[in-house]
């Protein structure tokens, strides 16, 4: 699984880096063919926005969440990310 951060004005820095790394470990839990996965983080005057497109075999996942802080906005993503994970590995494995 391959992440790429990015931010529009904002600095990336290395504990924002390490937080959506360790986040994102929680996907691989659920579904393994997570192959690509691009996050960019947004700061427009007092709303932090957290965005980001999943790449899984047979789909593409997007989630963004705004909040007044970072991390809570990259947290409540990931939990978005997540439902859509499953709800997806459910689509793809169980027919009958």
């Amino acid at each position: 699984m391959q992440i790429s951060v990015t931010g529009h004005h904002v600095e990336v820095t290395d504990s924002l880096r390490v937080f959506v790394n360790e986040k994102f470990e929680k996907l691989k839990r659920h579904f393994d063919n997570v192959t690509d996965v691009h996050v960019i983080l947004t700061v427009e005057k007092l709303a932090q926005k957290a965005e980001a497109t999943v790449q899984v075999s047979g789909a593409k996942l997007f989630a963004e969440d705004t909040r007044e802080d970072m991390y809570q906005a990259i947290d409540n993503m990931v939990d978005k990310l997540d439902r859509q994970i499953i709800k997806h590995k459910e689509k793809t494995g169980s027919h009958r």
